[in-house]
């Protein structure tokens, strides 16, 4: 019985973790918008160098300070959409192109 028990435990321990980090990232705003992500990697940037400092402090190691980032995801994000958006503007014409030069290529061959 114990036996059937531990892989449904570990299921549920394993889902409920998963939840929980579903749940703290919407929480924080990083499941929305662009800039309600570039606010959360804005506060996550504010706050970890400062835990970080704390926990090597307490158990006695030594890192390099932290490299400083200008990066803003939401202008990232949106040239990234532009350019799937661009690229699939164009697939039928291209698809078009393609296909005729493949049936050029095969004529060529059949010759």
């Amino acid at each position: 019985m114990a036996a059937r028990l531990v892989p449904v435990a570990k299921f549920v321990i394993k889902g409920s973790l998963a939840g929980a980090a579903v749940y703290v990232a919407y929480d924080q705003g990083l499941l929305g918008s662009g800039t309600q992500g570039a606010e959360a990697l804005k506060k996550a940037q504010a706050a970890l160098p400062p835990a970080i400092q704390e926990w090597t402090s307490y158990l006695g190691w030594e890192l390099p300070p932290t490299p400083k980032f200008d990066f803003s995801p939401s202008d990232s994000w949106n040239k990234g959409v532009q350019s799937v958006m661009s690229a699939l503007s164009v697939a039928p014409a291209r698809a078009c192109e393609y296909t005729v030069e493949g049936w050029k290529y095969v004529k060529d061959l059949v010759k």
